[in-house]
């Protein structure tokens, strides 16, 4: 490898708050057109690593050793030159779109401010070059949509915008930091495809920061694992995925959910049947109003939960299956149809009365730490539902919250603790406490585990699998993760704009599904056997492209 080969050199990096070193002297390269993974989870150091590449640590933050950008020393650089060098030399793809673009901006006209800022340019050659950029991300009709807001864009097209601002430069490298993590898979999946097909035709390095080894496996040229803010082993991903070198690398490896494996859940002659089913959906349809307009969020769904039985719900974004959960609940009201639960439909109930029937039904939010409030103590949050519903007060309520935490596999301790004091895994173990705290029928999980690192994902599914064991709840499991659907579920039904277009077993579903939609979604899912890696383009875009697009 020459030196002009070399676009990113970190020797011996350390970033310290004070005197806590939470980079350490990590060492790493990036040449050009190379896409290197950095790999860790939650507090390994990654981001922090990434940022220290454009001098953007956090305040109080000091960093030390040396890096490297195209022979350029960014470490004591003055912020005139790390100007210069952000968007020219490299640029930052950040998670969330959302938050990367000005939302009362059109897309062109943030793109026409970037080119001008970095550029003696007219506003007309801005505009045709920002045309030219939204041509090369792929956006669709891009002289039409130059002039659109965000809002009018998809999840995924947001993201391609996001790339093509971080295109703006011309940089040697792309930093993108968990790119494709707030996604569906099909859009990661096309994400993942013009990031290559960039690197193959402008030569753009990558450095992909990820805590998703299948997508490390489906993009990445070399990996770098780290831990506790040091680099635990460097390889090729081909070495690294069929030989690591590090228990803390085989660990990780050996959580990642995978497709296909035999299904986990019980067989249908393991499902109580029929008439007790905990949970009755008939001909349910949703529709919200805004603005005068109508939304159909759900069309005619039918669906029958049997007591003890686990369906996984999936489906891009807009598909309906959050709808379908919280209707499940009765905290959505239906516009036709009916929900049972129990035995009792939800169609003309009081007010009283739907609050006595939620003693036997609960939801597990996506997001944990707003689930929480950052005032109370765990067993406050935990207890909540118990004083509610009048079950249980001062020391027989400590007393339930006490073993309610024991059987999530938390210490009664932590009832005096607030949420800041929790790591992610064990907040999503108190919120997973104070859904069982009435021994609810019906459980809805809705993303319980999407924000996890992998080995806490998978120690939260096992904790599920035994609490189900233990409570005998019934479940709806919504997830875009379909490998994570295929480990929990019994059943699985697929939606699309609000309808059901398949259904059936986990195990039928996943080996022999019948609709090109769902072929197109377990084509998209990444895959964690690098050996296995697919050929360009994804079979799912393929699918996507055609007769599955809109």
């Amino acid at each position: 490898m020459s030196a002009t080969d070399i676009v990113l050199d970190i020797r011996d990096l350390s970033v310290r708050f004070g005197d806590r070193a939470v980079v350490d002297h990590i060492a790493l390269r990036v040449r050009r057109g190379e896409v290197v993974a950095l790999v860790g989870e939650s507090g390994s150091g990654k981001s922090l690593t990434a940022r220290s590449v454009l001098g953007l640590l956090p305040e109080g933050a000091r960093a030390t050793g040396s890096v490297l950008l195209d022979g350029v020393e960014i470490i004591g650089a003055g912020a005139e030159q790390l100007r210069a060098l952000r968007g020219a030399r490299a640029a930052m793809v950040f998670q969330d779109p959302q938050t990367a673009l000005n939302p009362v901006q059109k897309i062109g006209t943030q793109l026409i401010q970037a080119l001008r800022a970095r550029g003696r340019i007219t506003k007309e050659q801005a505009r045709t070059r920002a045309v030219e950029l939204l041509e090369l991300v792929d956006i669709p009709e891009p002289r039409r949509r130059v002039d659109w807001y965000p809002h009018q864009l998809s999840g995924g097209q947001k993201q391609r915008v996001v790339i093509a601002l971080a295109l703006s430069g011309e940089p040697d490298l792309l930093i993108a930091d968990e790119p494709t993590t707030a996604l569906d898979v099909t859009v990661q999946a096309e994400i993942l495809d013009l990031l290559r097909d960039l690197r193959r035709r402008k030569g753009t390095a990558v450095l992909f920061i990820t805590h998703n080894l299948g997508v490390v496996a489906e993009i990445a040229d070399r990996v770098v694992v780290l831990r506790g803010g040091r680099v635990v082993e460097q390889q090729p991903v081909h070495g690294l995925f069929t030989a690591p070198r590090a228990a803390y690398t085989r660990t990780l490896l050996a959580a990642v959910p995978r497709l296909p494996e035999s299904c986990s859940g019980a067989t249908e002659s393991e499902i109580e049947a029929s008439a007790d089913a905990a949970l009755e959906v008939r001909g349910l349809e949703v529709v919200y109003r805004q603005r005068g307009r109508r939304f159909p969020a759900l069309r005619g769904v039918s669906l029958t939960l049997g007591p003890r039985e686990v369906i996984g719900l999936v489906g891009e974004s807009g598909s309906g299956k959050s709808t379908l959960g919280r209707a499940a609940l009765g905290l959505v009201a239906a516009t036709a149809g009916e929900v049972v639960l129990g035995g009792t439909s939800l169609t003309g109930l009081s007010a009283r009365e739907l609050r006595a029937i939620r003693k036997h039904v609960a939801l597990v939010q996506q997001d944990v730490t707003a689930a929480l409030d950052p005032r109370r103590t765990v067993e406050e949050s935990i207890g909540e539902p118990l004083v509610v519903h009048r079950v249980a007060t001062g020391s027989l309520m400590r007393a339930k919250v006490g073993d309610l935490l024991e059987s999530v596999r938390l210490p009664r301790e932590f009832a005096r603790r607030r949420p800041a004091e929790l790591s992610g895994g064990q907040r999503q173990r108190v919120v997973l406490a104070r859904a069982l705290a009435l021994a609810p029928r019906v459980l809805v999980a809705d993303e319980p585990t999407s924000a996890l690192d992998v080995s806490v994902q998978a120690q939260v599914l096992e904790l599920f699998a035994d609490l189900r064991a233990e409570y005998g709840f019934a479940c709806l499991f919504i997830s875009h993760d379909l490998a994570v659907v295929h480990r929990v579920a019994d059943r699985v039904v697929v939606l699309r704009d609000g309808s059901i277009v398949e259904s059936g077993t986990a195990a039928a579903v996943f080996t022999t599904p019948a609709d090109d939609y769902t072929r197109a979604l377990l084509a998209a899912v990444p895959d964690p056997d690098a050996a296995r890696r697919r050929a360009e383009p994804y079979p799912a875009l393929i699918a996507l492209n055609g007769a599955i697009s809109k």
